[in-house]
């Protein structure tokens, strides 16, 4: 049962982190006016594809990600040339449908050869109708119909390539945004669920036949002092202690009930050649006010980002080797781990990878939002765009580039689990 439990949070993890950041470029690109033709979370065959209004949503076998496709971005419709016979569907005087294959099936469709056709900015075509020229506007949410698969038009203000720059920069940074807000909001859940440490130290747990259970020490109970040192917050400093008192009885301490009263207990040595007293002790905390809440929660995500921009530097600089790094595989591991330790530290480690997801996609990496962000800004200084098809070439060298790290890591964390 724990164990599916666990695959059920490890998928979780990855629907949500990958849902959220998607969702951010969805939302601000139609807010844009762009057409956004599918949003996906993973990348290969489709296993759930549904559609509704102008967007298609699909869920894919390989659950490495996701992606929010816009028109403009890729060629997606298939090219209508002067000379090409097709046949259009009409409602009213507009143009709803337009085939360019199977045309004698096409029974309730005007059939003809096209002299002229505007797709994305007049929106008309003008068919040679059995000798007769007719012109026809076609409506701005026409679909084009090829071997029966549909494809929706898309006129120069519905692309992407259409929107200012800042629109365009927004629609990609909102991404990112998004787990960032997500990670903020998981901080500031963990503070609450674990409250606010008072800075005394805490007896989380007693083990049963232990030397602390043996001398009447309880969950719960708060360690004021040890053998007459005061401890505060050093939760630390007890196992010093109890290692320099071995054999001897400690003088303990501790407040229950808002009384305190004094223990004596004896470290024994363990089958390791340890000495303990049996206890698991943490922070005693009080529940968390809404603004320390959000304090910490922000302090949480600081102290996160710091570490893994860190983390970015030393990758960077080559300061890490093949063996420190992590895959699919180590991720899911780690979090089945996190998952087993509790819904804090679940939450907690869901923080951490959506924070980690946001700032991994800024980085100037070609086929990251970062490096869309470089050509967007490369666009702003020039004041005209880069070439599209150069654009387009340098990230797919880069996403080559990271699915085959993302083999090499994968390959490395299998065989450290085969090597124990």
């Amino acid at each position: 049962m724990a164990t599916l439990q666990n695959v059920f949070q490890i998928v979780l993890l990855f629907f949500v982190l990958v849902t959220i950041h998607e969702w951010g470029h969805f939302y601000f690109a139609q807010r844009a006016g762009i057409l956004v033709r599918e949003f996906a979370i993973g990348f290969g065959p489709k296993l759930i594809s549904f559609k509704r209004k102008e967007t298609r949503y699909t869920l894919r076998l390989l659950p490495i990600g996701g992606f929010v496709r816009m028109a403009g971005e890729d060629p997606e419709i298939v090219q209508i040339n002067p000379g090409q016979r097709i046949a259009v569907k009409l409602s009213g005087s507009q143009v709803t449908h337009i085939y360019v294959s199977d045309l004698e099936h096409r029974t309730s469709a005007v059939e003809g050869v096209v002299e002229e056709i505007d797709l994305e900015r007049k929106l008309f075509v003008r068919l040679d109708v059995d000798g007769a020229v007719e012109r026809y506007a076609i409506h701005p949410q026409a679909m084009l119909v090829n071997k029966e698969t549909e494809t929706q038009i898309a006129p120069w203000d519905r692309q992407f390539g259409s929107k200012t720059v800042g629109q365009r920069a927004l629609s990609i940074f909102a991404g990112p945004l998004m787990n960032f807000i997500l990670a903020f909001v998981l901080f500031v859940s963990v503070v609450f669920m674990i409250g606010v440490p008072t800075g005394r130290v805490m007896i989380q747990d007693a083990v049963a036949g232990s030397a602390a259970e043996k001398a009447g020490l309880q969950s719960g109970d708060i360690v004021i002092s040890v053998n007459g040192e005061d401890l505060g917050s050093n939760r630390d400093r007890i196992r010093e202690l109890v290692q320099n008192s071995a054999n001897k009885p400690m003088d303990w301490v501790i407040e229950r009930g808002g009384v305190q009263v004094t223990k004596q207990v004896t470290p024994v040595l363990d089958k390791d050649g340890v000495f303990r007293v049996g206890v698991t002790n943490t922070l005693e905390t009080r529940p968390t006010r809404f603004v320390e809440g959000i304090v910490e929660g922000g302090k949480n995500l600081i102290s996160a980002s710091t570490l893994i921009l860190d983390g970015f530097g030393k990758l960077a600089t080559l300061q890490v080797k093949m063996d420190d790094l992590g895959g699919p595989v180590r991720i899911v591991e780690f979090t089945s781990e996190q998952a087993s330790a509790g819904i804090p530290q679940y939450v907690s480690w869901t923080a951490i990878m959506s924070l980690y997801l946001g700032l991994f996609n800024l980085l100037p990496i070609p086929a990251l939002d970062g490096s869309r962000l470089v050509f967007l800004g490369l666009e702003a200084l020039r004041g005209k765009p880069i070439d599209p098809s150069r654009e387009s070439m340098v990230h797919f060298v880069g996403f080559a580039m990271l699915m085959l790290l993302m083999i090499a890591v994968t390959y490395n964390d299998i065989l450290r689990l085969i090597n124990g």
